[in-house]
């Protein structure tokens, strides 16, 4: 079997002002993005049903999306077409439709006409109470808030020095909120599941970012800055590449199958892991050398 080469980077050929540019940048402009999500809808991205509340219906129709839209007293939030399949949608409701009148259910079954060969249009209801989901929306965050600040105090604990240990927490602050920032470009959820997600990021960001710190202020032969960098990157790189693709091909494979929380899951962990790699492997690095060659008082 080939090994995976990672090659070494002409690391002194750049300034610490050039290679910390370009993450500090993309985070520049996530922030911007998820800002700009938080004033215009509330929240970094949209909000599944699991932090909203409401209805979710599965229905078989020989109607259009139009069909749908108008077989309802209450307007759809959301109406999707499951992929692979013309005649299947996925319908959203806010958590007040159907209270003063049938229910969603009743109003699909009477209304819209189901394909040959069916009893009945419904397929399945999934419905959340709006406290529960506030009161999930409000676990998830604190799971959030909770599993970056334990990351954070771990990271000063094992290294007890300010700039080596600050740089894990910029870097899975920064593998965050660019794939966040991406959920608001394109549309997907925060759910359960996405949430899921972005916790796995702080895992995989601290791992590759306490090998390299390991690699360069632990385990360093006491040579060149940039040797203990470059073995650091044959073990990181491979892992972190290695979850690239075992992501890309779930996020691929459920897309063909019309999967959507693991398209948006596989998504969401190929552009956090990406971002993880740049960030360990330019801003983390920069912040390192700064402390190794400017930062220390000899």
């Amino acid at each position: 079997m080939r090994s995976f080469d990672v090659p070494e980077p002409d690391f002194d050929r750049y300034t610490n002002r050039q290679l910390a540019a370009v993450p500090l940048a993309l985070l520049a402009l996530a922030l911007v993005v998820v800002g700009a999500n938080v004033m215009l809808i509330g929240a970094p991205a949209p909000l599944g049903i699991e932090f909203t509340g409401g209805t979710e219906l599965v229905i078989d129709t020989t109607g259009s999306a139009d069909d749908v839209r108008t077989a309802f007293d209450t307007q759809p939030e959301d109406i999707q077409t499951v992929q692979g399949q013309s005649n299947r949608y996925i319908v959203t409701f806010g958590p007040d439709a159907g209270e003063n009148g049938p229910s969603v259910q009743d109003q699909a079954n009477d209304r819209l006409e189901p394909p040959s060969g069916n009893d009945a249009v419904v397929q399945g209801v999934s419905s959340v109470d709006a406290t529960f989901a506030e009161n999930t929306q409000r676990l998830a965050l604190i799971g959030i808030i909770a599993a970056f600040v334990g990351m954070s105090v771990i990271a000063f604990a094992l290294f007890r020095v300010f700039v080596p240990s600050v740089a894990i927490v910029i870097s899975a602050f920064s593998d965050i909120m660019i794939p966040l920032a991406l959920m608001g470009i394109v549309g997907y959820e925060l759910s359960l599941g996405t949430v899921a997600a972005l916790l796995m990021l702080i895992g995989y960001s601290v791992d590759s970012d306490i090998l390299l710190n390991n690699h360069v202020l632990r385990r360093g032969t006491g040579g060149d800055f940039y040797d203990d960098v470059h073995r650091s990157m044959k073990t990181g790189v491979t892992m972190t590449v290695t979850s690239m693709a075992a992501m890309a091909t779930m996020a691929i494979v459920a897309y063909l199958f019309g999967i959507d929380l693991l398209t948006a899951i596989g998504t969401i962990l190929f552009v956090g892991l990406a971002a993880d790699i740049m960030n360990t492997y330019m801003l983390n690095v920069t912040l390192l050398r700064w402390y190794k060659f400017e930062g220390v008082k000899r």
